[in-house]
C-alpha cells in the first residue's frame, strides 16, 4: 500500500460504539474481518 492522506484511508462504522474508525497498518492482511474499532468494543460486542 502506498503512502496515503488520513482523509483517504477507507473507514468502517464500529457496530458496538457507532462512531468511524480507519484503516491502520496492523489491519493490513485482514481489513476485511475487522468489526470492532478496540478490544474494548469487542469484549462488550458479545
Amino acid at each position: 500500500m502506498k503512502m496515503r492522506k488520513k482523509s483517504d484511508l477507507p473507514t468502517k462504522i464500529c457496530p458496538v460504539c457507532g462512531r468511524p474508525f480507519t484503516w491502520r497498518k496492523k489491519w493490513e492482511r485482514d481489513w476485511d474481518n475487522v468489526v470492532y474499532c478496540s478490544d474494548r468494543c469487542r469484549r462488550e460486542g458479545r
